[in-house]
């Protein structure tokens, strides 16, 4: 491939789930081919600068990256030494560093978290982070790897526009990214589609997990709170779930999604009950925010079928083909791409046919629309198995058109509930919240 990015312009980079976005990326600011092996062809020139032949520290004052996994980025304690930290590397003197740590503070929100340590926040405050730290840098350009994927939709659109700003100052902004709609809202950014090999996956042709059938059952929550130290995250939660039930949870970042799903998980310690009306513990397959925190078998077909005492040969193929994985069987996970890692954990837990159900967190991030739409058949085929499913997503497309249910959670409390089609329409709860509901997400997912 060849092409040139100038100072003030805009890059969209899409493509499917692995097609190399991200490694286009690396290659774009030097982290290849310094840091990852392979062979590198061709040449990068930043400012002049080959990247082959530059050293990192020289080439990263002129160009910076947000990775897609935020916290492999993250090197200090505290939110405001982690925006400090890229300043104090190019030498700016102190009240510059001061000043641009207050203002990325406040463009991003973040405030209120100043010494907090960034690895204890949500996904998405993690990434707020993130692009505080690397956009206070002002470097001529400025690379993202998937910056939206776990922004709430008002923050989603406040970046794209706070983006569109630095092109409008100067910078080279490239944004490698599935979820294309806020940028084509925003107008100006040029895109370059990425293509590449099918992963086997046909839309068209995608059949039922062959999964048990459940038997019915009702999940309770009763007086869920979960406090981390002074701060309450969950107050008082009290919901009643049914078998075959597809239950979005929807809300602003750090809203308390993901501390929600690890109580019902059995992984966060919390106040009150979760109990199944059979009088079983809830067998509940989690699948995490960051699949790396999951991944660590040597292969995919080892990491699926870990501790699987009697594995399900017809499930484990359905699994491979259905998800895309079959051509990574004996691929280390960690090689994959995000999206690829996403879809690793998720046979996992579908592996270990929970009894119950399974909590998918941010499972649309890194997804194509082939993917997301695959996605939803497979939370429709676990629900007509008997199964409960209920997922974290800022995704809102895909939860209007597959959940049955959806719960929306502010400052640890549910404010509303009900089916897809009539919350997303309650123009007044959105606003109260400042979540701002695109007008695009009724569109067919296809």
């Amino acid at each position: 491939m060849t092409f040139q990015v100038s100072a003030g312009e805009r890059l969209l980079i899409t493509g499917a789930s692995g097609c190399g976005k991200s490694t286009l990326a690396r290659c774009l600011v030097g982290l290849i081919p310094h840091l990852y092996n392979g062979k590198f062809d061709g040449q990068v020139c930043v400012n002049g600068q080959r990247t082959d032949s530059t050293p990192l520290w020289q080439l990263s004052e002129h160009a910076g990256m947000v990775l897609q996994n935020t916290q492999a980025q993250m090197l200090a304690s505290t939110v405001e030494d982690e925006i400090a930290f890229g300043l104090e590397n190019l030498g700016l003197p102190r009240a510059e560093i001061e000043m641009r740590i207050q203002a990325s503070l406040d463009r991003f929100g973040l405030q209120p978290y100043r010494t907090h340590d960034p690895r204890r926040l949500s996904g998405g405050e993690g990434q707020r982070v993130m692009l505080a730290a690397m956009l206070a840098r002002r470097t001529p350009l400025l690379v993202l790897d998937e910056p939206l994927s776990m922004l709430d939709p008002t923050a989603a659109r406040d970046l794209v526009n706070h983006l569109s700003e630095l092109a409008r100052q100067g910078s080279a902004v490239v944004v490698c990214e599935h979820r294309a709609h806020y940028f084509h809202d925003a107008g100006a950014f040029r895109e370059y589609p990425l293509t590449s090999t099918s992963d086997g996956l046909a839309r068209n042709e995608m059949t039922l997990a062959p999964m048990r059938h459940g038997s019915d059952f009702d999940l309770t929550v009763a007086s869920l709170s979960v406090h981390f130290g002074q701060r309450c995250v969950l107050d008082h939660i009290a919901l009643d779930f049914a078998s075959g039930q597809i239950v979005a949870l929807v809300g602003v970042n750090g809203s308390g999604k993901t501390t929600l799903l690890r109580s019902l998980s059995g992984l966060q310690r919390h106040d009150g009950v979760v109990r199944v009306s059979d009088g079983s513990s809830p067998d509940l397959g989690l699948v995490y925010q960051n699949p790396d925190l999951q991944l660590f078998n040597p292969t995919v077909r080892e990491e699926i079928l870990f501790r699987v005492t009697h594995p399900d040969d017809a499930l484990y193929r359905w699994l491979l083909s259905n998800l895309g994985l079959a051509r990574y069987e004996s691929h280390s996970p960690l090689l994959l791409s995000e999206g690829e890692k996403k879809r690793l954990c998720l046979a996992m837990v579908l592996m270990h046919q929970p009894r119950h159900g399974v909590l998918l967190d941010e499972p649309t991030l890194g997804q194509d629309d082939a993917h997301r739409l695959m996605l939803g058949r497979t939370v429709q085929g676990l629900a007509d198995a008997g199964r409960l499913v209920i997922v974290a997503t800022h995704d809102l497309a895909w939860a209007a058109h597959y959940a049955t249910r959806m719960l929306v959670l502010d400052g640890g409390k549910i404010i509303a509930q009900g089916a897809p089609q009539v919350v997303l329409r309650d123009a007044p709860l959105w606003q109260r919240i400042h979540l701002h509901i695109p007008d695009w997400i009724w569109e067919p997912i296809t």
